[in-house]
């Protein structure tokens, strides 16, 4: 995925590994494999990317266990490609040292189809559902099946210089005539977001898409789409490319070279994470409190944005020796009581809605209300096991977005999802 963040509708194919794949995966050690086959507490192994107080979580989660099973967290590597790669080679290899999987959320169709996963039924489903948001939710989803439990999630705000604009833009072109009008006077004045080949370039295209009310793929994840709002957003895009308000290195902008650029000064607007508003304060105080935050912009006059939305799952590994005892952990990882705790200490915006009423979240998430708001109404990826194949292709094609020509790019990249819906593999 691309967010400090932490990157669909059912795919009636069945993804299958390619042979040459899982001859690599032999080669992977299969270590820290489950214990208690011997009579003894089963040991449940939690693979989760980086999270600086989770283990914390898990330790009141093995108090509570009483005895039943001990969670022990296994470190993925940082970087969200490399985890997936460790993820996909082990379970590709029927590893049964691994229980519980940190997912990013533009896995879990590919983990599903690849039949990888353990679905969640019963209690343990209704508990995952029970207050969860729709948008989060649905990423956890494998044709009508709950394969995930969402444990956090995120999405974008419009962070604004509040000294140099009085009310944040509503749109696009709002914004992009703000910008040049700052500029026109000698202010700052630049719009920051990312522009790199990357995912997370497909995250702002994404957001334009779903704002415009277009496509990129069908509902069933079989045909490559591209419509009216599709082609709209690339002229969107291109037209903010060009428009002599991005920095120099739009292009190459990741997330946090992003926020750096904001925290320079030469930014009015910034479009990212809500991890900005922390580090700003911390990085300069005297800059955070000129900044506020609103609704991402949207397209059209009086239609609100559509944002893509990020964020972490939690499956069961269906070569798990401990299934029971994994989805009662992982119920409990991604509980109400955690996932407020994870959010106020590690900046996981919550997938469980009460939780954004509760007092303590109102110092840590001063901008709550509107990142619910947002999480209420959003856009998601599209939703197909094929998902990596389709956004290398998107970040190929759009970058970089000041060569865009909206119709010709649309084509080629209508041709070239379609290619990757088509293939038949899980990308290694």
């Amino acid at each position: 995925m691309t967010e400090p963040e932490r990157g669909g509708p059912p795919r009636r194919r069945r993804f299958r590994l390619a042979a040459a794949l899982t001859g690599l995966t032999l080669l992977v050690p299969l270590a820290a494999c489950g214990s208690g086959e011997d009579g003894g507490i089963p040991t449940i192994n939690l693979y989760y990317t980086t999270e600086q107080n989770i283990q914390k979580v898990v330790d009141d989660c093995n108090a509570k266990a009483g005895g039943r099973y001990r969670i022990a967290y296994r470190v993925l590597p940082r970087a969200a490609d490399d985890q997936r790669v460790q993820l996909v080679r082990r379970l590709a290899a029927e590893d049964s040292g691994m229980d519980i999987l940190g997912l990013d959320v533009t896995w879990t169709q590919e983990f599903a189809s690849a039949g990888w996963l353990l679905e969640w039924t019963g209690e343990h489903r209704a508990e995952a559902e029970r207050g969860t948001l729709a948008g989060p939710l649905e990423t956890a989803r494998y044709e009508g099946k709950l394969y995930a439990a969402p444990k956090n999630t995120n999405v974008q705000l419009l962070w604004y210089r509040s000294d140099l604009v009085p009310q944040p833009p509503r749109t696009w072109d709002e914004m992009i005539r703000m910008a040049q009008d700052l500029r026109g006077r000698g202010q700052p004045y630049r719009v920051i977001t990312m522009g790199a080949q990357y995912e997370g370039l497909v995250v702002l295209y994404n957001t334009l898409v779903a704002s415009a009310g277009g496509q990129i793929i069908n509902d069933d994840g079989s045909k490559a789409v591209f419509d009216d709002g599709a082609v709209r957003a690339l002229e969107i895009l291109r037209n903010f490319a060009t428009a002599g308000i991005t920095t120099s290195s739009f292009s190459n902008t990741i997330e946090d070279q992003a926020r750096l650029d904001f925290q320079s000064g030469a930014g009015a607007f910034q479009l990212n994470w809500p991890f900005v508003y922390p580090a700003m304060q911390e990085a300069d105080p005297e800059l955070a409190k000129k900044v506020k935050w609103a609704r991402y912009p949207g397209v059209d006059p009086g239609t609100p944005s559509k944002v893509t939305i990020g964020g972490f799952n939690l499956g069961v590994s269906r070569y798990s020796r401990h299934p029971d005892e994994s989805f009662d952990a992982a119920s409990c990882l991604r509980d109400a009581e955690h996932q407020k705790f994870s959010a106020i200490n590690d900046g996981v915006p919550p997938t469980i809605e009460s939780v954004y009423a509760e007092p303590e979240m109102a110092e840590a998430y001063p901008m709550r209300d509107t990142i619910l708001e947002e999480l209420k109404d959003p856009a998601t990826r599209p939703r197909s096991p094929a998902y990596q194949n389709i956004s290398t292709v998107l970040s190929a094609t759009l970058s970089p977005p000041s060569s865009i020509d909206p119709e010709r790019t649309a084509d080629r990249m209508r041709e070239a999802t379609q290619d990757a819906l088509d293939s038949k593999g899980v990308l290694p």
